[in-house]
């Protein structure tokens, strides 16, 4: 069915969709191998196919799993840069998928893709690591958008584009704060604490606005790149994550506003 804009918005009925029968991931046949690799995991064929046709006609290469054990298969397996993830499935409930998966691979970006469309369960996956959360029925362009979204994010985290041995070598000073781009590492003069792409994300948003303010609905839009129910508490709990590895004096928090980076 189209949306009143024109968009696909699939439902677990879409008809006339065909998936080859897989025993392990394929790539699209044809593509550019240096394409960006996406996994898709869910238990309905339909989808699969419907998201694969798309993603491979956007230039992406897919992989597909149908179930959670099939899915942290492929994924510890083989590398890629985008993990599209079920929360229903028959085998393993998707919050156990992404709890195993971010173990094994802290850095792989996820985005869940459910029925589920409660705020709580939203926000669950979210401070669990997911990097993003789409419901079902959802909008095709918009499913392509946020996709391009957050392996762009991707890329410049990880200083893509440069010259054969150069690294990006950026890095961002705020008061007492340094941040390097290419580590994902802060340091506040007592030496480097790693953080996770989230934490780090968050931490380079307060930087660049150093003795400001910073709306929480800001940081849901440019960390998460979702406007999330304000009531949900996703900012805060990644908040105190920082506080409690670069001490609770960084981040000072504005009653009513949101956060700041201490001018220290």
């Amino acid at each position: 069915m189209m949306s009143h804009q024109g968009a696909a918005r699939v439902t677990l009925t879409e008809p006339n969709l065909t998936e080859p029968a897989l025993t392990h991931p394929t790539l699209t046949e044809g593509a550019d191998p240096a394409a960006r690799r996406i996994l898709i995991v869910d238990d309905e064929p339909n989808i699969r196919s419907f998201i694969g046709r798309a993603l491979a006609g956007a230039g992406y290469l897919t992989g597909f799993a149908g179930s959670g054990t099939e899915a942290l298969r492929h994924a510890l397996d083989s590398h890629y840069d985008l993990i599209i993830l079920d929360l229903v499935m028959p085998d393993m409930d998707g919050c156990s998928v992404l709890d195993q998966l971010l173990r094994a691979r802290p850095d792989q970006t996820v985005m869940v893709l459910s029925c589920v469309a409660d705020v709580a369960t939203k926000v669950d996956c979210l401070e669990r690591g997911a990097r993003d959360y789409l419901t079902k029925p959802f909008s095709l362009a918009e499913l392509l958008v946020r996709i391009r979204v957050r392996l762009r994010e991707d890329a410049h985290l990880r200083g893509d584009g440069l010259k054969p041995g150069e690294t990006s070598g950026e890095v961002i000073r705020a008061g007492s704060l340094t941040l390097d781009v290419a580590r994902l590492v802060a340091d506040i003069g007592q030496g480097p604490v790693p953080l996770t792409r989230l934490e780090f994300l968050l931490l380079r948003e307060l930087a660049e606005h150093l003795g400001q303010s910073v709306p929480k609905g800001r940081l849901l839009a440019s960390v998460w790149g979702y406007d999330f129910d304000p009531g949900s508490n996703v900012v805060d709990v990644c908040v105190r994550r920082l506080r409690s590895k670069l001490g609770f004096s960084l981040i000072k928090t504005v009653r009513g506003e949101g956060y700041q980076l201490a001018d220290h």
